[in-house]
């Protein structure tokens, strides 16, 4: 093996060569041991709570006063966060474990066996933003899949994310899993991500959350594969023929439920025979919420005396707001809808909504997105929500992984071939 490209603090060194050691013990650890430990971890968390939420509080508190609604959001931690964190580890314990199923088996002519069988990815190095969920989320789903797994937040979480680091190791202990399967890197040092980064003779894959930049930064620098979880920049597309009760119930959700998120809505594509008729009627749906609009000069026409309404720039189209925002634009038709799309989406999550069938699958064949929907928000975009018990994030990449990272997108198959003394001529 080659030499290391970048060297580490002797100390992260040593921890996280015996992380990899302790790779080769997870990746045959049993299904019993490993949902025992994730129902401990559950219950730990549990006892804990009201000391994760005194650290979330304290690190809420350290906020800068100009961070925008969208970050604190993420941060924030509450007793219905912390419960669904609790349920989230009780249902990856309850998912079938991936590792050893067999995808595909086979004898070929000569009379070997081919099986194509699941087996982990090893040592992942999970870097995210904001939000201290996130830890136990990709701890579960690394855990459960065989894996290893690195972490490492932002300072503004610390002192949460030292918390559930503490209840992590103590749950741990329990169940005799020492050394530790995961380790939370709690050195905030750009420069240290940087030398992580290079170092594949230890990590095998990392995973980004979070904002442009950070995930721009990862693609550039990493000397390993990346699962990157992307911007969400989703449209809505509503068709002449679509029920309106049910678009606005659609919008509204998608815009307003958690803005903060990357499955949250960002532009309204109106088809122009009901832009008349429904645009006033969305705006007065989503007043309470005091939404800013940038819309096209059709839409402009529609709502000019409405407030909070002004004409969109060309940059808008690429915004993802993650705010109280909402684009809008009138459209010929079906086909100018997915030329927008197309030009301005992220790959991420789009819907139509419609009743005619013809038009829904033209949609759903046509958008290039990790997941298309007909009639349903696209909030459903997430793990948790589409029964993966938790996720890793959203990837909106085409190799390996497309979509919500789960249990499974930890895996990959590999070939077993077994023989009876076979040799090629």
């Amino acid at each position: 093996m080659s030499p290391p490209s970048k060297a580490l603090p002797p100390h992260l060194e040593t921890r996280l060569r015996g992380l990899k050691q302790v790779e080769r013990e997870q990746r045959r650890r049993a299904s019993a041991v490993k949902n025992r430990a994730l129902l401990q971890l559950a219950e730990a968390v549990q006892q804990a709570s009201e000391q994760i939420l005194a650290a979330n509080r304290e690190d809420i508190a350290s906020l800068k006063a100009e961070t925008t609604a969208a970050f604190r959001d993420r941060l924030t931690l509450s007793p219905e966060r912390i419960a669904g964190m609790i349920t989230s580890l009780n249902q990856v314990a309850a998912l079938p474990d991936p590792v050893g199923e067999i995808v595909e088996d086979r004898i070929l002519k000569n009379g070997l066996r081919l099986q194509r069988v699941r087996a982990p990815l090893g040592m992942l190095f999970m870097i995210f933003e904001a939000r201290p969920n996130v830890i136990l989320e990709a701890f579960s789903l690394a855990f459960k899949a065989g894996n290893v797994i690195l972490l490492r937040g932002s300072s503004e979480s610390l002192a949460t994310s030292h918390e559930i680091y503490k209840v992590m190791d103590a749950a741990l202990g329990q169940q005799a899993l020492s050394p530790s399967p995961f380790f939370g890197l709690e050195d905030y040092d750009r420069k240290l991500v940087d030398a992580l980064l290079h170092r594949s003779d230890l990590i095998d894959v990392v995973i980004p959350r979070g904002g442009d930049k950070l995930i721009q930064m990862v693609q550039k620098t990493a000397t390993m594969p990346v699962i990157k979880n992307d911007r969400g920049l989703c449209h809505a597309y509503i068709d002449a023929t679509a029920n309106l009760d049910m678009a606005l119930k659609i919008v509204v959700n998608g815009k307003t439920q958690r803005p903060g998120v990357c499955n949250a809505l960002e532009t309204v594509l109106v088809h122009a025979a009901i832009a008349e008729q429904f645009l006033p009627r969305l705006f007065a749906a989503t007043d309470a919420f005091s939404l800013q609009w940038h819309v096209d000069a059709a839409s402009h026409a529609i709502l000019k005396d409405f407030a909070r309404v002004d004409l969109a720039k060309p940059e808008h189209w690429d915004c993802e707001y993650l705010d109280l925002i909402l684009n809008c634009a009138v459209v010929s038709g079906i086909d100018q809808a997915l030329a927008h799309i197309d030009r301005h989406g992220s790959r991420h999550s789009e819907v139509i909504v419609t009743a005619n069938a013809a038009s829904a699958q033209l949609f759903l064949d046509e958008v290039d997105a990790a997941a298309v929907y007909w009639n349903a928000s696209t909030r459903f975009t997430d793990g948790f929500a589409l029964g993966l018990g938790a996720e890793l994030g959203i990837s909106t990449q085409k190799l390996h992984v497309r979509g919500p990272v789960g249990l499974q997108e930890l895996t990959c198959p590999r070939w077993i071939i077994q023989g009876t003394g076979q040799i090629r001529d």
